[in-house]
């Protein structure tokens, strides 16, 4: 299992938290996922086939991409 934490300056609100959880949350893969607007951070916890690219790719395509992978 991995964790990886990403910025996500493009949060600005409760339902910009609430999409990218519930859409991320969809892959196949992912364990966990919790998006904060305080700090604009998203945590991501998944197992194979998630992986970071689909991750990355699937937040660009609903308007939040990622700025950078702060922890692994």
């Amino acid at each position: 299992m991995t964790t990886v934490t990403y910025n996500v300056p493009a949060i600005h609100c409760g339902h910009c938290t609430h999409t990218i959880e519930m859409e991320v949350g969809e892959l196949q893969g992912v364990q966990s996922v919790k998006a904060e607007e305080a700090t604009k951070k998203v945590v991501i916890t998944f197992d194979a086939p998630a992986d970071e690219a689909k991750i990355k790719a699937l937040l660009a395509e609903i308007n939040y991409p990622a700025e950078g992978l702060l922890t692994l």
